[in-house]
């Protein structure tokens, strides 16, 4: 584990080009220059992934982007890894430390917007990126590239793995991966995403649990006939009235939230169906 520190380091103040140049060591300048090099692929491969604006496990294009600029730059690409056609990993090097650099590239449905402040769509109803995954990936990937030219300058030693990780922002495409053990040999995995400042954040993510309430009624005719139906929509109602009441006995780092995927179809029918998508947060599972 000797060259892990300066490796972990090096992945840490790679962004930070702003620091004092007196507090910066050769190895860190180093990295900052093979970082700059790649500016202009950068940006150009950040403005093709917000164009192209693909929902979860449809980033074709975006993953294929990233995952043709790790080849040139020298990574092996192993594609449609854990049974995600758009999933992929992208490996340099040998032996320890393995480090791992995580990068997401997919959008949200709906929020399509110009690469202005205020809002204006770019496709009315299209996808878009809501939290900056344009950059994640391809600043995860240049990070990724950088390390990769000191490995084969031979100035550290290890392995760098760059995981095109897609789906984050519906289905969590990481699941199948860490099912698949794309993991399991990693020293340390790492991350980073867009933000109004550069900092490190040591802070853990949520544990999450996802699930899915359904509810079947009896359909009627909503003047004609209402006493004759049992309306699901109703029951969704009354689900999500009692979550809500419940927020007040919960502990305040639980997050609750959940989106009506189904309510009905028409106004003048009582619904036999409706759908609710429920996710419950903590800082720990048991939570």
């Amino acid at each position: 584990m000797k060259n892990t520190k300066p490796i972990l380091l090096l992945l840490f103040l790679g962004f930070a080009g702003h620091l004092h140049a007196q507090k910066i060591s050769a190895d860190k300048k180093e990295l900052i220059a093979h970082l700059e090099d790649q500016q202009e692929e950068m940006i150009t491969l950040s403005d093709s992934i917000w164009a192209a604006a693909e929902v979860a496990f449809e980033e074709s294009t975006s993953s294929e982007l990233l995952a043709t600029y790790a080849e040139a730059n020298g990574f092996k690409v192993e594609r449609g890894v854990a049974g995600m056609p758009t999933a992929f990993v992208a490996s340099y090097g040998s032996g320890k430390p393995v480090i791992g650099i995580l990068g997401e590239f997919d959008a949200l449905p709906g929020i399509s917007q110009k690469a202005q402040p205020t809002k204006a769509p770019l496709h009315e109803g299209a996808a878009g990126h809501g939290c900056g995954h344009n950059l994640f990936g391809t600043a995860s990937l240049g990070a990724a590239v950088a390390i990769k030219k000191m490995i084969e300058e031979g100035t550290l030693k290890g392995t760098i793995k760059f995981y095109g990780t897609p789906a984050e922002e519906k289905y969590f495409g990481k699941i199948w991966m860490v099912e698949a053990g794309l993991f399991d040999d990693l020293d340390v995995c790492m991350d980073w995403h867009p933000s109004a400042s550069t900092k490190a954040d040591v802070q853990s993510s949520l544990a999450l649990v996802d699930f899915i309430v359904e509810f079947n009624g009896q359909a009627a005719h909503a003047s004609s006939d209402p006493w004759n139906g049992r309306s699901a929509s109703d029951a969704l109602e009354l689900y999500t009235t009692g979550i809500n009441y419940y927020r007040e006995h919960i502990k305040p780092t639980v997050r609750i939230h959940y989106h009506i995927q189904d309510g009905g179809q028409v106004v003048n029918v009582v619904p036999d169906y409706s759908k609710l998508w429920v996710r419950v947060r903590d800082t720990k599972r048991e939570g």
